[in-house]
């Protein structure tokens, strides 16, 4: 299992938090999505088949991209 901390800088509340989770947590292979909206940062935990890339992919697609 990989795990990664991503920091976005559109992260302004809870509702972003989620918004987020909800999101990769439809990937396959994201087994967990935690955020903190105070450090702008997304913490996530996944297996094979989805990568680093796709979950930046998708960060992107939902306005909220990862530096």
């Amino acid at each position: 299992m990989e795990k990664q901390t991503f920091t976005v800088q559109n992260i302004t509340c809870g509702h972003c938090v989620m918004t987020i989770k909800n999101e990769l947590s439809e990937l396959d292979g994201v087994k967990n999505v935690e955020g903190d909206p105070s450090e702008k940062s997304i913490t996530v935990e996944w297996d094979s088949p989805i990568n680093e890339e796709k979950i930046r992919e998708t960060l992107n697609e939902i306005n909220y991209p990862a530096e």
